[in-house]
């Protein structure tokens, strides 16, 4: 039976931006979220809080803080009047307790770069901005090791003789790694790949602990060992590249704007000057915004879905992330919108502790026996009704 815990937000180290520009805070963030979860004893969602009864209880880990996801905001509650108005101001009441908006103000233009994309289900545009995950001289954002379905290597022998692989994910993020409120299971394309990665190496799907980490933790937990596998919409960037070692890529987004439906924001351009922009710390999003912020004032939080709230707080003006994550925010508040098209070309990849070459090369070859019906079965479930039908999986290569 696969176990969840949640990384412990007292040793994340900030979430501001390295060299300074502040973030949100852990005591923050816990501010925000208790705000979404304030319901008596149950969360939005209708699944049980965190020391109540579920169907998938939280197992206590050592230095590990531990509760029920948190899965995305319900509708029909969040349509009635007086709760969302109670969870606005006690949201409200948490931010300006925490200190939480710490925004960081961008004008200055980057490097620039033209190029045509079609990405996940999106449309072809020309853009005109820093492509933050383009390939540079020696990094291909494409290739990996050649796959193997040997189980002799060192790294793959940890997770066989533990009985479980730890996979770091995110909870909140509505088709691709949450929580659902009917069966308090865990699902999303992201997490079908994660139980692909369980059988072929442990012969059960659900032989999986999982590890609730923030967009900004990725790389140190596995970096420290604290997970195997980072399977949580992390695209393949050539920094990343240096730091972690990836995948072939399983995906294929980009970087979009979402606002909400009365918005003025059409553009990732001068639409956006003296606006407040949501991003997660350490994504792709809050690089391209710091590159080319065209007079926006970047507010950074530990996670893509808080951006979601401060949007229906009022609190900031667009979220600007990966255009998939977009997709599952429109679908959870039809109040709000993608607009102006795809701006960036990220693939995204597993990501693992860069010495675990054997794993890397194991998990490329799990990757590779999903690249049929499994990836289009999973998409078709997933993502097609929000994102459009696709071509397929990315095209990749391997080296070595």
């Amino acid at each position: 039976m696969a176990v969840e815990r949640e990384a412990d937000p007292g040793v994340q180290g900030g979430h501001g931006a390295p060299g300074g520009g502040g973030g949100m805070s852990a005591r923050g963030a816990r501010g925000l979220r208790g705000a979404r979860d304030a319901r008596g004893g149950r969360d939005i969602s209708g699944a049980p809080r965190a020391g109540g009864p579920g169907p998938l209880a939280p197992r206590r880990f050592p230095g590990a803080r531990t509760r029920a996801a948190r899965p995305w905001p319900a509708r029909s509650w969040w349509r009635t009047p007086g709760a969302r108005w109670t969870a606005v101001l006690t949201a409200v009441l948490a931010l300006a307790l925490a200190g939480l908006i710490a925004p960081t103000g961008h004008g200055g233009h980057g490097g620039s770069g033209t190029q045509p994309i079609r990405v996940g289900g999106g449309t072809v545009r020309q853009v005109s901005a820093p492509l933050p995950a383009q390939a540079s001289a020696g990094c291909d954002l494409s290739s990996s090791l050649a796959p193997s379905s040997s189980d002799s290597g060192p790294a793959v022998q940890r997770i066989r003789k533990r009985g479980k692989l730890i996979a770091g994910i995110d909870t909140n993020s509505y088709l691709w790694g949450f929580r659902d409120p009917a069966t308090g299971q865990l699902e999303g394309f992201d997490i079908d790949i994660v139980h692909a990665i369980a059988k072929a190496i442990l012969g059960d799907p659900n032989a999986v602990e999982y590890l609730a980490i923030p967009t900004a933790d990725r790389i140190s937990a596995l970096q420290s060992g604290e997970v195997d596998v980072v399977v949580r919409t992390m695209s393949i960037t050539c920094e990343r590249k240096r730091q972690v070692a990836f995948s072939v890529p399983y995906f294929d987004a980009g970087q979009e704007l979402v606002v909400p439906d009365s918005s003025p924001i059409r553009d990732y351009g001068d639409d956006l000057r003296g606006k407040r922009v949501c991003t997660a710390t350490g994504s792709t999003g809050e690089a391209l915004l710091k590159q080319n912020a065209h007079g926006a004032t970047e507010v950074p939080v530990a996670n893509q879905l808080d951006c979601l709230v401060l949007m229906e707080l009022g609190t900031v003006d667009a979220t600007l992330t990966d255009n998939a994550l977009g997709a599952g925010q429109a679908a959870q508040d039809p109040t709000v919108r993608l607009t102006g098209g795809v701006l960036t070309h990220e693939p995204y990849g597993v990501a693992m502790n860069k010495d675990a070459t054997d794993l890397v090369r194991r998990v490329d070859q799990v990757l590779q026996d999903y690249r049929g019906q499994q990836w289009t079965a999973s998409y078709d479930h997933w993502l097609r009704p929000r994102m459009g039908a696709t071509s397929g999986p990315p095209q990749v290569t391997f080296t070595g």
